[in-house]
């Protein structure tokens, strides 16, 4: 039996926002959908997490958590608070800060704009052209809270770190998501390791090169005094015990030598997916992907979306995502076994909608 299409979204922007891709996926299909590795976790992460189960009569210390973050990035403790996943840091900074003109720059992950919405601001959106390239010059000099993502979901691209670091100015809080940095081979455009920009907030995940998406941890960087700020409206212990010691594993140099080599397999597998991608008339790519997923833009994408499905393979609608429509797909990077099998079923597809 074919799974159903999950539900479309109620209809209104917030709806929208709040729509996912795990809500793409349903036993019996191939995950293209969800931007989570799904490797075998390995022995230096599975242990710690496996040993905290014994201490969970205490409550959680995020100090050693906290420490081993900020060594990661060449910053004092005082400069990271830890988060239920990184999209927890979205809500801490709607409820913390009260500015008068915040911009989200589209498209890009949904979450931060949710969660603006939810505390009652009203969000002004810059939409990038469909190469999806950042122009500092699109944002108002008025705006006082500035999101966007780097790479960006889902358009995969990834952008100059002085490019974005020209947004930051005095008076402005400038929020980056870099859920997917570690993607990118060396981290090259990261601005995690800044702390002269005025107002930057640097956003980061463990879940994505980990498959830690259950767990719920991710972190923020910025100057101690936000940070403060930001913790104050944070709820009691938001990070459990096991997920402290997946931060402290996931920040060390095991796993930074490790992000780094899987890393390098991911490019290579992207690569092949473009090529084979490439091979197919109706299908174009946007903007230069550099992360674990790659956006397309077909003609009726709900029809191919639908087929796609009754053949057993999951991908991302994309009409969810401001300034895109329907006839765009995320998929999500992965071997090229199943790059290759799900790309056959792709031409397919398309044949039939075509014909």
């Amino acid at each position: 039996m074919v799974p159903p299409r999950p539900p479309a979204p109620a209809g209104t922007a917030a709806a929208d926002l709040r729509f996912h891709g795990d809500r793409e996926v349903a036993d019996g299909l191939v995950d293209l959908a969800v931007n989570v590795r799904a490797d075998p976790m390995p022995d230096w992460l599975a242990e710690p997490i496996a040993a905290a189960l014994a201490d969970l009569a205490r409550y959680p210390d995020p100090g050693p958590a906290r420490a081993a973050v900020a060594a990661r990035h060449g910053r004092p403790p005082a400069e990271v608070l830890l988060t239920a996943g990184a999209a927890q840091a979205f809500s801490l900074l709607a409820h913390a800060l009260r500015p008068v003109r915040p911009v989200v720059v589209h498209p890009q992950f949904t979450e931060p704009e949710a969660a603006l919405r939810a505390a009652d601001h009203a969000v002004d959106r810059v939409v990038l052209d469909p190469d999806f390239g950042l122009d500092p010059s699109l944002v108002a000099d008025d705006a006082d809270l500035v999101v966007l993502g780097n790479p960006t979901n889902p358009t995969s691209v990834l952008h100059d770190r002085e490019t974005v670091a020209a947004l930051a100015r005095p008076g402005r809080v400038l929020v980056v998501d870099e859920a997917f940095a570690d993607t990118v081979p060396g981290e090259p455009q990261s601005l995690a390791h800044r702390r002269d920009l005025p107002g930057l907030v640097v956003i980061r995940s463990f879940t994505k090169t980990w498959g830690l998406a259950g767990l719920r941890v991710g972190y923020l960087l910025a100057d101690a005094a936000l940070v403060d700020r930001l913790d104050a409206v944070a709820p009691l212990w938001p990070v459990s015990t096991p997920a402290l010691a997946a931060a402290v594993a996931c920040a060390s140099p095991t796993a930074v030598a490790a992000e780094r080599a899987i890393a390098h397999r991911l490019a290579a597998d992207r690569a092949h997916l473009l090529d084979r991608l490439a091979s197919l008339s109706g299908v174009r790519v946007a903007g230069t992907p550099a992360s674990s997923f790659v956006l397309i833009e077909v003609a009726d994408g709900p029809g191919v979306r639908d087929r796609l499905r009754e053949r057993g393979y999951a991908v991302r609608r994309c009409d969810t995502f401001p300034g895109l429509g329907p006839d765009w797909l995320r998929l999500a990077v992965r071997d090229t076994a199943t790059t290759d099998a799900f790309v056959a079923v792709l031409a397919d597809v398309l044949k039939g909608t075509s014909s």
